[in-house]
């Protein structure tokens, strides 16, 4: 990333990427809505809504769970078309030769969302609907990523000036807890799209035991005492021992998060933005379990669970911009001039000098 190109600071293209990742956390939170209200088929029909245009759905439609749905199909357009514009103003004005094909994969990533989404309707697959929530969390970080490469401090960070870096071990384990979370995150929408967020109806204890039985006999009994009507949604031996492992995972997230922010205190010293970003990072860890044993004590309501996935969305992108920082920073982030030379502008470390 150490092109002999020169980059300037194009705030308007900076503020655009900053509102497509904006927008994208909107989206995120309606998709979460829908699931959480189990309003998925709600308009049963795609790229139609019952039959009409997506953009002319007469308002005598948009009550109960199709209001969730169809809001969630207007928004989705909504990013795709500032994601287009974003794509096209980036090959058109971005130097960087990475960026324009960051901002293709951005294109294609949405475009696949919305296709899947589509299909989702159409083919009535609830295992397409875990594709579509995983890769809608993939193009939230992709997005914000863009916010971070086209701002001042991306722009000094694509420089390649490194005098103070994350050293290895450190790194590994930043990211080791961010690919943690990712997997917690296919966990989670495996789960919400199985409808089986309830399968463990107490916590922290699980049936009233530290690992709960999934013998047949267990299973049998679980079902006939849940609320919930056992005919529409029982629950299986396979439910149950995803949600354990879902806690389990969130516990190991914790203290791998919580080992990168005393490692980056020890290493950077309480007062490096670095470590500010990890100390926020484990905030989000603690407020993303206090949210995932409220989605249990209040019966899985649809606003507390809609919390939990957007506040696990910011954990990812968390870690993952802490990640991408740690690898190749500078510790002192010069101003920004109105243009400023990628190739050793800032100190003129090698590219991958960060990481020896």
């Amino acid at each position: 990333m150490s092109e002999n190109v020169l980059v300037k600071v194009n705030r308007p293209l900076h503020w655009f990427a900053v509102l497509t990742a904006l927008f994208t956390f909107l989206l995120l939170g309606a998709g979460g809505l829908v699931t959480s209200h189990e309003a998925g088929m709600s308009v049963p029909d795609w790229p139609t809504s019952y039959g009409y245009n997506m953009f002319a759905l007469p308002i005598k439609f948009w009550h109960g769970g199709a209001f969730f749905e169809h809001t969630h199909r207007l928004l989705a357009s909504g990013a795709g078309f500032l994601t287009t514009l974003l794509a096209v103003w980036l090959w058109l004005k971005e130097p960087r030769p990475w960026m324009k094909w960051l901002g293709v994969i951005a294109f294609l990533l949405v475009v696949a969302q919305g296709v899947l989404g589509g299909l989702r309707v159409t083919m009535k697959m609830d295992s397409l609907g875990v594709f579509h929530g995983v890769i809608a969390q993939s193009f939230f970080v992709l997005t914000c990523a863009l916010a971070l490469f086209t701002s001042p401090f991306g722009i000094a960070w694509s420089a390649g000036g490194n005098k103070f870096f994350v050293k290895r071990g450190l790194w590994r384990l930043g990211l080791a807890a961010t690919i943690l979370v990712f997997v917690q995150l296919i966990l989670g929408a495996t789960m919400r799209h199985q409808h089986a967020g309830l399968a463990i109806p107490d916590f922290p204890l699980a049936y009233g035991k530290v690992w709960p039985a999934t013998s047949a006999d267990a299973v049998a009994r679980y079902n006939a005492d849940r609320v919930e009507v056992i005919a529409v949604n029982p629950i299986t031996a396979f439910q149950i021992e995803l949600q354990m492992v879902h806690r389990m995972v969130a516990l190991a997230i914790f203290i791998l998060v919580a080992a990168t922010a005393g490692w980056s205190r020890k290493q950077l010293g309480g007062k490096n933005p670095l470590w500010r970003l990890a100390m926020f990072w484990l905030a989000l860890i603690v407020c993303q379990i206090a949210l995932g044993a409220w989605t249990i004590w209040s019966n899985k309501a649809a606003d507390v669970a809609t919390a939990h996935v957007l506040v696990g969305a910011l954990s990812l992108v968390t870690g993952a911009l802490w990640c991408v920082i740690g690898f190749r920073r500078s510790a002192a982030l010069p101003e920004i001039a109105p243009a400023t030379t990628v190739s050793g502008a800032y100190g003129g470390a090698p590219a991958m000098a960060a990481n020896k």
